[in-house]
């Protein structure tokens, strides 16, 4: 918008967020220049502690703001089960479900040969080294139904059946092609239920 180079900024930098166009980003400039300022402090605030305290899991390399995730720290989980994800938005799409009481692994991506992204780019020695205490009996597989996540998981699957631990996959409710952050929470219910063997 010209003469008004602030705004102008912030659209920009709003703009650079996944899912913010540009007209998007220009109305919540507008929004935000017109907010009263301690709201305005309050907003700026939490994205700087967000970026600042929000840290990988050392167990299970999920986000979070305490020395252990909500997951792990959880007593009452079902030790014995590992889901396997791409990344930490599928542990919230999964968690909304309520239907799932086992254990995380975040590989922070996929196997991606395209991408230039191998087995040893995402977290595949740190899922082994936490199945070789022999307390896990079930790993499964919820990476996306996609190429990359389906070759993730039939590498994976050749991976941990070898080590006597059961490997299944999450059912196709979720269509190819799809992602688990979109996918309602009866579709992720009726995939993780119809989970098979792989």
């Amino acid at each position: 918008m010209a003469g008004i180079e602030a705004i102008d900024k912030l659209s920009n930098e709003l703009s650079r967020l996944p899912g913010i166009g540009k007209k998007t980003a220009q109305r919540l400039a507008f929004h935000i220049v017109g907010l009263p300022e301690e709201q305005v402090r309050e907003l700026a605030v939490a994205i700087y502690n967000g970026k600042k305290n929000v840290h990988l899991c050392p167990v299970c390399y999920n986000l979070t703001d305490k020395d252990v995730c909500s997951v792990c720290g959880d007593d009452a989980r079902d030790k014995s089960v590992i889901c396997v994800v791409k990344d930490a938005r599928d542990v919230n799409a999964l968690e909304r479900v309520r239907d799932y009481n086992g254990l995380y692994h975040v590989l922070g991506g996929v196997i991606s040969p395209m991408d230039g992204v191998g087995p040893d780019d995402i977290r595949i020695r740190e899922l082994l080294s936490r199945l070789a205490s022999g307390e896990v009996k079930e790993v499964v597989l919820a990476t996306n139904p996609d190429v990359e996540g389906e070759a993730t998981a039939s590498y994976l699957s050749r991976l941990i059946k070898p080590m006597g631990i059961k490997v299944t996959r999450i059912a196709h409710g979720v269509p190819v092609g799809g992602e688990l952050e979109y996918t309602d929470e009866i579709t992720l219910m009726r995939a993780f239920e119809g989970r098979r063997e792989v």
